[in-house]
């Protein structure tokens, strides 16, 4: 992949995803809205710093807004990453199994890729979850007239953690290592979790705010 496609012009990239094309796909969906998420926070945070009536959390915001834009760069790569992993695959389902021994090899490759394709998407989902922690944060200290924003963005983030999490599932379907399939699904389900308890919190201050 000589271009990367956080690269390509908007307009480009969605023709792309709307195109018969394996890649990008749901899971450089999914990284994508997750780095959506992160500007709006840091859309909202760079409302707030500087604001005299903001003055009280700038320590708190400063912080936040560093975090937003840290995670909106990992996010972009894992955009990337993403259809990176899934060419592997596409290696893998190209190799010859005409023979035993072929197919051996041919099956190994598979779930070595399924490893790597099952990594990137739960490395969206963490990321999305961080995305979504600050998202909260500034919805409580933020600038009130960008509250919004930031209920968008945790709503974003958490949309795109879930859906990250499918794209680990389908990947742990090709995985014979059931401890590594159970610790997954385990964590993933601890991250589905704090991500609903995390947007409804969200939810409830947005509300408040909006009276």
């Amino acid at each position: 992949m000589t271009e990367q496609l956080m690269d390509k012009p908007c307009k480009e990239f969605l023709a792309e995803l709307a195109s018969n094309a394996p890649t990008p796909g749901g899971g450089g969906a999914a990284a994508l809205a997750g780095a959506i998420a992160a500007a709006l926070t840091s859309m909202v945070a760079n409302l707030t710093v500087g604001k005299k009536k903001y003055l009280a959390v700038e320590a708190q915001i400063r912080p936040i807004l560093m975090s937003a834009e840290i995670l909106r760069t990992r996010m972009e790569a894992l955009v990337s990453a993403d259809a990176a992993v899934f060419e592997g695959f596409m290696h893998a389902y190209k190799m010859p199994h005409t023979t035993e021994h072929e197919q051996s090899l041919r099956d190994k490759a598979i779930e070595v890729a399924a490893y790597d394709a099952a990594e990137v998407p739960l490395k969206i989902a963490e990321s999305c979850m961080e995305v979504l922690e600050i998202a909260s944060q500034i919805v409580l200290i933020g600038n009130k007239s960008a509250i919004t924003d930031a209920t968008v963005a945790a709503f974003l983030a958490r949309a795109a953690l879930r859906s990250a999490c499918y794209n680990v599932q389908s990947n742990l379907l090709l995985i014979k290592d059931k401890e590594y399939v159970t610790k997954t699904e385990g964590y993933m389900l601890k991250l589905n979790h704090q991500a609903l308890e995390c947007e409804e919190k969200v939810v409830y201050e947005t509300d408040i705010a909006m009276g």
